[in-house]
């Protein structure tokens, strides 16, 4: 298996969740999916994630779905999450870790306004489920302050990297000065993850990997912008974007939810099983589906059937 250090210096494939007729996860389309992803230049998958809808599923379904991601990923290393509160999150770190996860990310916890100890110790009751590598992840109640990220890297040896899902570069600048200063420029490793459309800051500031949502349904786009951003063509990023990234992101602002309902739909229409979002995120219109296949349709996306799957 690919070092997960050396990973995360790429795009990060973030699949959808498939759920049957019935509403369960669909473990068989799990796999496909997950398959063909693992045959592209992506450096890892994190399944489930935010886009596979992680916030709607069970513990066990989560398990399920890393046990089954795993089973096709072969050299490409699987992140798991792990979270909500801190007897569950080490339960599904340990549980991950039995499956085949390579390292866990950590995702908010359930209470909106955590202190800054009770957030460090969140963290450290998770991470003692598990040997594996921790990536947190700043969105919601995940709040870093400089000084707060700076504790939790001298008190838990485990994290190796930072996923900022904020969409605030300034915090992000501020966090990594911070901690290269305070702790080593190797100490961690900085990924972007607030999507696809904002790559090129986050590299500008220092970022040297990214989470794709892109990535469920086009992998060779998100490591085509992976590409571009880690050679410094931001002129070539910013074409890129405009033509490729631009169009499927202003479908998934139109409503909140649509940033994982709209990758769904983009699945179904390409061929894949996908299902509804679970609630409470909204599902698409009719005459917002058409609008998703004419821009998947001119971008020319690869569908299941030009896969060969």
């Amino acid at each position: 298996m690919t070092d997960i250090r050396t990973a995360l210096h790429s795009a990060l494939a973030f699949p959808i969740t498939p759920f049957d007729a019935n509403g369960r996860v669909d473990l068989d389309a799990v796999r496909l999916n997950a398959s063909f992803v693992a045959n592209s230049r992506c450096g890892a998958i994190v399944a489930p994630s935010g886009t596979g809808e992680i916030f709607a599923l069970t513990p066990e379904e989560s398990t399920d779905i890393v046990r089954a991601t795993v089973e096709v990923a072969g050299e490409t290393p699987v992140i798991a999450p792990a979270g909500f509160g801190p007897v569950l999150g080490a339960r599904m770190a340990a549980e991950a870790e039995a499956a085949g996860a390579a390292a866990i990310m950590v995702v908010a916890p359930y209470y909106a306004k955590p202190s800054a100890d009770g957030l460090v110790e969140y963290y450290k009751q998770i991470a003692s489920g598990t040997s594996l590598p921790i990536l947190p992840y700043a969105r919601d109640a995940a709040l870093f302050t400089p000084a707060i990220l700076e504790k939790l890297c001298n008190e838990l040896p485990q994290i190796i990297a930072f996923k900022d899902g904020r969409a605030d570069v300034r915090l992000f600048t501020q966090l990594r000065d911070h901690v290269i200063h305070a702790c080593g420029e190797d100490r961690l490793i900085w990924l972007g993850g607030s999507g696809d459309d904002l790559v090129g800051p986050y590299f500008a500031t220092g970022a040297v990997g990214y989470t794709s949502s892109l990535a469920c349904f086009w992998p060779e786009a998100s490591m085509e912008i992976y590409d571009l951003a880690a050679a410094g063509d931001y002129a070539g990023l910013r074409a890129y974007h405009d033509r490729v990234v631009r169009p499927i992101y202003q479908m998934r602002q139109l409503k909140p939810g649509y940033e994982v309902s709209v990758m769904k739909v983009a699945m179904e229409i390409l061929g894949y099983v996908a299902g509804p979002s679970r609630a409470p995120l909204a599902n698409l219109t009719t005459n917002e589906r058409r609008q998703l296949a004419g821009i998947l349709a001119e971008l020319q996306v690869p569908t299941r059937a030009d896969r060969g799957l």
